[in-house]
C-alpha cells in the first residue's frame, strides 16, 4: 500500500533528526566581511546532499557574483524546531551576525506543537538576536502544513510568520519552499527534503528577499 503524506512526513523526521550542526562559510571569508547565520533545520542542512548543494552555499555563490561583502554560516540542524533554535541562536551568533534568516518551524508543523508555542518561540529567537546586536537585520522564511493537519491547524500555522514578521519588524520570505513542496521531480524519495534542483529554487525564493536587504 502506498505510504501516506504523513507517515511519510514522520518518517522523515525519524530519519534526518541528528544533532551534528553545519557550519558552513565562503572560504575567501575576511575579517571586513559581514556575516549572515541561517538558522534552520535539515532543509537548510541540504539532507541527502553535499554541503555545497545546499541553498546556504548556493547564496554564497550569488553573493560573491554581485560582489557583497557577506559570507555565509549555515547554522542548519536537521530535525530542529523554534525551541531548539532559540536555545542555540546565541551560539550561532558566536562568531557575530549582521543578517539572521530563520529557516525554522517545519518540524513544528509537522510534530502538532501549538501555533502559538510556535510564534513565542520565534519571537524569543528575535529578541536574542538584537541583544546581541541591536543592528542586525532579520528575514523570516515562513512554512506551510500539508491540508491533512487540519484546516484550522493548516491556516493558524500558515499566518503565524507574517504575524510574527509584522511584529518584529522584520522581512517576511513569505514560503521557503514556494514551487518546491509538493513537486515531486523537486524533492527526494521521502517526499520531503529537496533535490539539488529543488534546493537551487529555494535559494532564489531566499534571494528574492535577501539581496534588497544586503544591498541597500
Amino acid at each position: 500500500m502506498e505510504m501516506t503524506f504523513r507517515r511519510k512526513v514522520l518518517l522523515g523526521l525519524l530519519l534526518t533528526f541528528r544533532c551534528a550542526i553545519f557550519a558552513e562559510e565562503s572560504p575567501n571569508a575576511t575579517n571586513t566581511e559581514k556575516r549572515i547565520v541561517i538558522l534552520g533545520d535539515s532543509i537548510t542542512v541540504g539532507y541527502g546532499l553535499s554541503p555545497k548543494e545546499a541553498y546556504p552555499a548556493l547564496l554564497q555563490k550569488k553573493i560573491t557574483k554581485a560582489a557583497l561583502p557577506y559570507t555565509v554560516a549555515n547554522a542548519g540542524v536537521s530535525g530542529d524546531t523554534t525551541a531548539g533554535g532559540l536555545r542555540r541562536v546565541n551560539w550561532a551568533m558566536a562568531k557575530g551576525a549582521d543578517v539572521l534568516v530563520i529557516a525554522l518551524g517545519g518540524n513544528d508543523g509537522l510534530r502538532g506543537i501549538p501555533p502559538g508555542e510556535t510564534k513565542k518561540n520565534l519571537l524569543g529567537i528575535i529578541t536574542k538576536a538584537r541583544a546581541k546586536n541591536p543592528k542586525i537585520k532579520i528575514l523570516i522564511a515562513g512554512m506551510q502544513m500539508p491540508d491533512n493537519m487540519g484546516p484550522k491547524f493548516t491556516a493558524a500555522f500558515k499566518t503565524l510568520f507574517p504575524d510574527v514578521a509584522n511584529e518584529s519588524k522584520a522581512t517576511l520570505i513569505p514560503f521557503l519552499i514556494e514551487g518546491v513542496g509538493g513537486v515531486e521531480k523537486l524533492n527526494q524519495e521521502d517526499g520531503i527534503h529537496p533535490t539539488a534542483e529543488g534546493q537551487i529554487k529555494v535559494a532564489d525564493n531566499v534571494w528574492k528577499f535577501l539581496h534588497p536587504v544586503i544591498s541597500s
